[in-house]
């Protein structure tokens, strides 16, 4: 299998210091640039929400309790696979989350709901577009539990 290398774009500053799985919604996140990048948020203040793609580098994937399990290990979950849950220990360790933009500035994207603890490194950064990201979809009844204190 090739390699995929990737570089941070930037990292996340807040104060989240250990991974969580609920209580999401009210957290600040300021994304720091890297000063190669900075000049890529020039338009991004007129969009109200961005898609951060993230390295979950705290996260730790194990096939063996991770690739079959019950989401946030919560016994009233059903036993799922990993690519039909979003949690984040992962087989390659990318996090993804839509979120309302607080504030643009020079090296800075400032952000609400990002679930990213303090120091994560941020792959990208793309504007939210209604047209191809949101969508009419079905998901399963456990779905809503789950995400019912998670923002």
């Amino acid at each position: 299998m090739e390699e995929i290398i990737m570089r941070p774009v930037g990292y996340v500053r807040n104060h989240v210091q250990e991974k969580k799985d609920t209580a999401w919604g009210a957290d600040i996140s300021v994304i720091a640039l890297e000063d190669a990048y900075t000049s890529g948020l020039n338009g991004l203040a007129d969009f109200s929400h961005a898609v951060i793609l993230f390295y979950l580098d705290q996260a730790e994937f194990n096939p063996e309790t991770h690739l079959l399990r019950r989401p946030q290990n919560r016994d009233d979950m059903p036993e799922v696979g990993i690519f039909s849950q979003r949690c984040k220990d992962r087989p390659n360790r990318i996090g993804m989350t839509a979120v309302e933009i607080v504030s643009v500035s020079e090296h800075m994207l400032t952000v609400k709901g990002l679930d990213a603890v303090d120091g994560t490194p941020v792959l990208d950064i793309k504007p939210y577009y209604p047209a191809y990201d949101k969508r009419d979809a079905a998901v399963p009844e456990w779905t809503e539990r789950l995400m019912s204190h998670y923002f």
